[in-house]
């Protein structure tokens, strides 16, 4: 697939190597050379430097045979003008645009093939608040990921000290939780991945995937730690547009502050949020953080644009006796070094902005792709075509289905009817059928194309 990517920030960088890496021919259009060879000096791809929404700059980059335009810019109206380009002088296929603004997402009739042809429409502030949100729902997940429009969902947990699996096989889940059905997808040893059998012993702090359906999240939790209680206050430092999201959702269920330094921007949240507190000042305060007593907190947020500033409120917010803390990092380099420490959870915003775009590049019918442990591993939903002649997994048992190595099926959704499914919890002898959504944890990326060709449908099939 010929792939336009404009940007080549976070974002646009960490796509490209995900795409470079998939045998897609890759060109990335930036204004900033230098950081365009820094990009072309570790993956095999083009570069164009330029303006992305410039026609000339866009044809030297190859548009006129491009199947994808995806335009992931920090500009909005660049991002949008190049789609608007692509589409009315080039006809290309599809268009993908990162939109940021509140002000031009309110508007559904905007992003039409009579007005701005965009055809996906990415709002990274959007993924990431939705993703702290189920976070904060599931208290102890180190990552929640939504499948089948929440009915189904992948729990990452640290295995505590205690807890009644730890030191025990896998095959004695069912026999702790007759009622509920539950898959363990995948297992993180010491950062190295472990392929879950029956027989796999589950040692204390292991970090185990886990599916179930939604309103089994909680039974299955307590099998590996110890079950935290829910949250009820949270104090958010930033109110940028993920901060004033994330306040939106939460301040109906939860007591909530939010901490801004910028006097009109406080202005601006008081008059958009109904129940949570602005407070004006510095969450690295230490007498403003006492006085509104972090020790009684359950969760504190530190969601700026800055992550030095981040990283120093949540050890702060943590070394005064909030319980939990969680901190937005951008630089990939810090996640892995700040997350387990005295921040219990980094979030990476371009991990989660991924997952959604690669959703759509992908081949095949993909509803969902969650990139995992830094695009190491995939989970991702597929839905199922075509009939046992035509399909290889469509008519088959889950065991008699030759999967990639390192993938393994978690969990079937299956609609019963125009308005309900069910989730049913993979097992050897469960056959899929034509329309199933099927979900899927991918431990080594390499092996993605093969995953596709096994769920393409052909004419006939030997």
């Amino acid at each position: 697939m010929k792939i336009i990517i404009l940007g080549a920030g976070q974002v646009g960088g960490s796509l490209a190597e995900h795409l470079a890496s998939e045998a897609n021919d890759i060109t990335v259009i930036d204004t900033n050379d230098v950081r365009l060879r820094e990009l072309r000096d570790r993956i095999d791809i083009g570069v164009v430097t330029g303006e992305g929404s410039h026609p000339d700059v866009l044809v030297q980059a190859g548009i006129e045979d491009a199947d994808l335009l995806v335009a992931v810019t920090s500009n909005d109206e660049i991002n949008m003008v190049a789609c608007q380009v692509a589409h009315s002088l080039f006809r290309t296929p599809t268009k993908i645009a990162r939109v940021r603004s509140n002000a031009y997402l309110t508007y559904d009739k905007l992003f039409t093939d009579t007005a701005i042809p965009i055809d996906v429409l990415i709002s990274p502030e959007q993924l990431v608040s939705d993703y702290i949100f189920r976070l904060i729902e599931q208290p102890g997940a180190l990552q929640v990921l939504d499948f089948a429009n929440g009915k189904a969902q992948l729990v990452a947990v640290k295995a505590y000290h205690g807890g009644p699996l730890v030191g025990q096989e896998l095959r004695f889940l069912r026999q702790h939780m007759p009622n509920v059905d539950t898959r363990v997808a995948a297992i993180y040893r010491r950062n190295r991945a472990i392929v879950p059998h029956g027989s796999t012993v589950i040692e204390a702090d292991d970090e185990v995937f886990f599916i179930a359906g939604k309103n089994d999240i909680r039974s299955v939790m307590s099998e590996l730690r110890r079950l935290e209680t829910a949250y009820k206050r949270v104090m958010i430092a930033g109110g940028g547009n993920i901060g004033l999201r994330l306040a939106k959702k939460l301040e109906g269920r939860y007591s909530v502050r939010v901490v801004e330094h910028n006097e009109r921007r406080c202005r601006q949240l008081s008059e958009q949020l109904e129940r949570s507190i602005v407070l004006q000042g510095n969450a690295s305060d230490q007498d403003l953080l006492l006085d509104e007593n972090i020790e009684d907190t359950d969760v504190f947020l530190a969601l700026t644009n800055d992550d030095e500033a981040n990283i120093m409120s949540s050890m702060l917010a943590k070394r005064l006796g909030a319980r939990k803390v969680m901190a937005l990092i951008n630089n990939p380099a810090y996640v892995d070094l700040v997350q387990g420490g005295e921040i219990d959870i980094a979030i990476s915003p371009q991990t989660t902005t991924i997952g959604s775009l690669l959703t759509h590049v992908r081949r095949g019918d993909m509803v969902n792709v969650h990139s995992l442990r830094r695009g190491a591993a995939e989970a991702i939903e597929l839905i199922a075509h075509g009939d046992s002649q035509s399909s290889k997994v469509v008519g088959r048992a889950l065991e008699d289905i030759d999967l990639p190595e390192g993938a393994n099926i978690g969990a079937i959704v299956r609609e019963k009817d125009d308005e309900t499914s069910e989730v049913l919890i993979a097992h050897d002898h469960l056959v899929v059928e034509p329309g199933d959504h099927v979900i899927v944890f991918l431990l080594h990326k390499q092996h993605i194309r093969d995953l596709e060709k096994l769920f393409q449908v052909g004419f006939t099939f030997f």
